[in-house]
C-alpha cells in the first residue's frame, strides 16, 4: 500500500517554506485570468471554428463549443477547490498526491510533462509558420524571404517506410528562437513574464473584439441554416475536438504557489479565464458561420477569411498580427507551466533534487525552464508539425478525471479541511466531471491510447527504479524515530 502513501496536506501547504525556498507571490487576479486566457485563446479561436464547422458541426460549431465548455467547467470547478485549498505548484499532480496516492500523482504528473512539452512544440513549429508567413509577405515587394532551409524541420515522417528521413532544411530558427526568448524571460522573473503575458493577451482580445466589431453587422441568418447539417452526432464529435482548445485554464493552477491571495483569486483565475473563453469562442463561431457558408471556413486562417470576404484587408492584417500574438501568449504560458509541473515533483524527490532549484534573485524554477527550454527549442528546431500534432491530449483529460476525483475523496475522508471554494452540486458536478472526460478519453483513436500506454510504461520503469526509493515519503518513513 506504500504505492499509494498520501502526502499530508499540512505538509503539502508547507513545502513552499523548505529549505529550497518558496516561489515569489508576485501574481493578482488579473495576472492569473491573463495567464489562463493567453493559454486558451490561440490556435483554438483562430482555425478550429472554421475547421470544425466545414467538417462536423455545420453552424451548430457553436453548440459544439456550449457543450465543451460546460465539460470544462466541471473539471474547471473541481481545480478551482483543489487549488484555493492546496495554494502551491504542480496542479494536478500535487492534487493527486494529497489525495489519491504516490502513484497516481506521478502518472499524473509524468502524463503532464509530455502533454505540456508537445503542446510546446506544436505551438512553438505553428508560431513559426504564420511568423515567416507574415514576414515573407512584408518582404515579398523587395523579392525576400526567409529562407525554406533556415524556417522548416530538417526531419520528417515516411508513414510507408516507417522512418524519419531528411528535408534538405537545415533548421526551424524561427522556432528555436522564441523558445529561447520566451525560456529567458521566464528565467528572469513571473512579474515581468506575467506582465509580457497581459500585455499579448490585451492586444490578442483586442483584436478579436475588433474582428466582432466590424464583421457582426454583416451576419446573414439565412447562413446558419441548416444548423447541424451532419446532426447531432456531428456536433458531438466537434465537441470533442475543440475541448482541447480550453484545457489551458489547468495552466492557472500551477502558478498558485505565485498567487498573492490563492485561496481568493486561484477562483477567479481559473472560472474566469474559462467564461471569457466561452463567450469569444461561441461569438467569434456565430460571426463566421453567419457570414461565409460553413462549407467554405475549412482553412487554415478563416477569420482572415471572412475579413476578406468582406474585402476588410487592413483588419485581415491585423487578425494575422493578433494571430501571431495570440500563439505566442499560449507558448508563454506552456513554457512557464511545464517547469513548475518538474519544480513541484523534484521537491518531492520523484525527479532528482537539483531540478528543484529556486534562482536566489529571481525566485523562479531556474533549472527546469532551462531544461524544459532546451527540451522545447530542440525538438521544435527538428521535428516536423504532423508528427507532433499526432500526440494527443489523452492525459490532460485523465487529468482532468485525477482532480475530479480528488475533490470526492477529499469531501469524504477530510471533512475537517477548510475549504474557500467549494463545487456547487457535490457530487454531481464532479461526477459528471469523471463521465464526461473518461467519455472522451474513450473515444480517443487506438493509436493514441498505445502512446499513451508507451509513455506510462516508460514512466513506471522510472518511477519503481529510481522515485519510489528517492521519494521523501520513503525516506521519512524509513528514517529511525527519534530518541
Amino acid at each position: 500500500m506504500s504505492l499509494l502513501r498520501t502526502k499530508p496536506l499540512a505538509v503539502v501547504v508547507d513545502d513552499p517554506d523548505s529549505e529550497h525556498g518558496g516561489l515569489r507571490r508576485a501574481l493578482g487576479p488579473w495576472d492569473l485570468v491573463a495567464i489562463g486566457i493567453g493559454c486558451i485563446i490561440g490556435v483554438g479561436i483562430f482555425v478550429l471554428p472554421g475547421v470544425e464547422a466545414a467538417k462536423h458541426a455545420g453552424p451548430g460549431i457553436i453548440l459544439s463549443f456550449a457543450i465543451a465548455a460546460a465539460a470544462c467547467a466541471c473539471a474547471a470547478l473541481c481545480y478551482a477547490e483543489l487549488a484555493a485549498m492546496i495554494p502551491v505548484a504542480g496542479s494536478a499532480y500535487t492534487y493527486g498526491y494529497a489525495t489519491l496516492g504516490e502513484l497516481f500523482a506521478w502518472i499524473i504528473g509524468w502524463d503532464l510533462i509530455l502533454e505540456y512539452i508537445v503542446a510546446a512544440w506544436l505551438v512553438s513549429i505553428g508560431w513559426s509558420a504564420y511568423f515567416s508567413n507574415l514576414v515573407n509577405t512584408l518582404l515579398s515587394r523587395w523579392k525576400l524571404e526567409i529562407p525554406s532551409v533556415l524556417a522548416s524541420a530538417p526531419l520528417v515522417w515516411d508513414s510507408a517506410a516507417h522512418e524519419f528521413r531528411t528535408t534538405g532544411a537545415f533548421v526551424n530558427l524561427p522556432a528555436l528562437a522564441i523558445v529561447a526568448l520566451l525560456t529567458i524571460l521566464l528565467v528572469r522573473g513571473i512579474r515581468e513574464s506575467a506582465r509580457v503575458n497581459s500585455i499579448m493577451v490585451v492586444i490578442k482580445l483586442g483584436v478579436i473584439l475588433l474582428f466582432i466589431g466590424l464583421a457582426v453587422w454583416h451576419v446573414e441568418p439565412a447562413n446558419w441554416k441548416p444548423f447541424m447539417p451532419f446532426g447531432f452526432s456531428g456536433v458531438t464529435t466537434a465537441a470533442a475536438i475543440v475541448f482541447l482548445a480550453f484545457v489551458g485554464f489547468d495552466a492557472v493552477s500551477t502558478a498558485a504557489e505565485e498567487a498573492r491571495n490563492p485561496q481568493r483569486d486561484m477562483p477567479m483565475g481559473i472560472m474566469g479565464s474559462l467564461a471569457v473563453a466561452t463567450v469569444l469562442y461561441m461569438g467569434v463561431s456565430a460571426i463566421m458561420t453567419g457570414i461565409v457558408p460553413y462549407t467554405d471556413l475549412g482553412v487554415a486562417d478563416p477569420v482572415a477569411l471572412v475579413l476578406n470576404v468582406l474585402d476588410m484587408k487592413l483588419a485581415s492584417a491585423l487578425v494575422s498580427v493578433g494571430a501571431i500574438t495570440g500563439i505566442t501568449s499560449v507558448l508563454l504560458v506552456l513554457l512557464m507551466a511545464q517547469p513548475r509541473i518538474f519544480f513541484a515533483m523534484s521537491r518531492d524527490g520523484l525527479l532528482p533534487v537539483a531540478m528543484s532549484k529556486v534562482h536566489p534573485r529571481y525566485r523562479t524554477p531556474v533549472t527546469t525552464t532551462i531544461v524544459t527550454g532546451l527540451v522545447v527549442a530542440v525538438g521544435a528546431a527538428l521535428l516536423p508539425i504532423d508528427v507532433v500534432a499526432e500526440l494527443c491530449s489523452i492525459g490532460t483529460l485523465f487529468a482532468f478525471v485525477i482532480v475530479s476525483a480528488g475533490v470526492i475523496v477529499l469531501r469524504f475522508t477530510r471533512r475537517d479541511i477548510h475549504r474557500p471554494f467549494r463545487v456547487p452540486m457535490f457530487p454531481f458536478v464532479p461526477a459528471l466531471g469523471i463521465l464526461l472526460c473518461g467519455g472522451l478519453m474513450v473515444r480517443l483513436p487506438l493509436s493514441t491510447w498505445i502512446r499513451f500506454v508507451a509513455w506510462l510504461v516508460l514512466g513506471l520503469i522510472i518511477y519503481c527504479t529510481y522515485s519510489y526509493r528517492h521519494s521523501k515519503l520513503a525516506t521519512r518513513d524509513a528514517a529511525p524515530p527519534r530518541a
